[in-house]
């Protein structure tokens, strides 16, 4: 038997050491948590997606009564920005949750369904998107969506 690891390289920053675009990033990100509709989870995600001409997009999570009928914030900024502006890769993509009065301590990560709509980006437009995930204790930044989901299923595959 060989064993394969997988390393996966995460930064930890706090507010003071992100670029002032990331910060712009997360504070969207952030701030997009008021437009959720989560009236049955109370957990409300807040995502803000920059394209490659620094155009960002903002989305929230939108939940309905039949729980698979919703969408994550990551989704809907993304699809949202690529109804926008099909033309543009996305760069980055800043995540914030809220729930019980304050945002969470620790970072929360891209569901699965997010995650591969976000592989697909990179692959279609050939470049990685940064992913800021952010925590009142500190900011994960991973540098490419194929970090958070290593083992991809990419289409080449299909063929």
């Amino acid at each position: 038997m060989k064993e394969i690891h997988i390393n996966v390289s995460v930064s930890l920053l706090m507010p003071d050491e992100l670029s002032a675009a990331d910060l712009e990033l997360v504070e969207r990100a952030k701030a997009m948590t008021r437009n959720s509709y989560s009236p049955y989870s109370h957990f409300q995600v807040g995502a803000a997606l920059r394209l490659a001409d620094g155009t960002i997009y903002g989305g929230s999570n939108q939940e309905n009564a039949a729980f698979p009928v919703g969408l994550c914030a990551e989704r809907t900024a993304f699809f949202y920005a690529q109804a926008q502006a099909p033309d543009q890769p996305p760069a980055a993509i800043a995540i914030a949750a809220f729930t019980g009065g304050a945002f969470l301590a620790k970072p929360i990560s891209p569901c699965g369904m997010c995650r591969q709509a976000l592989l697909e980006a990179e692959t279609r437009y050939g470049q990685p998107i940064r992913v800021l995930l952010y925590g009142t204790e500190g900011t994960y930044v991973i540098n490419s969506v194929k970090e958070l989901l290593p083992l991809t299923f990419d289409g080449s595959e299909m063929a």
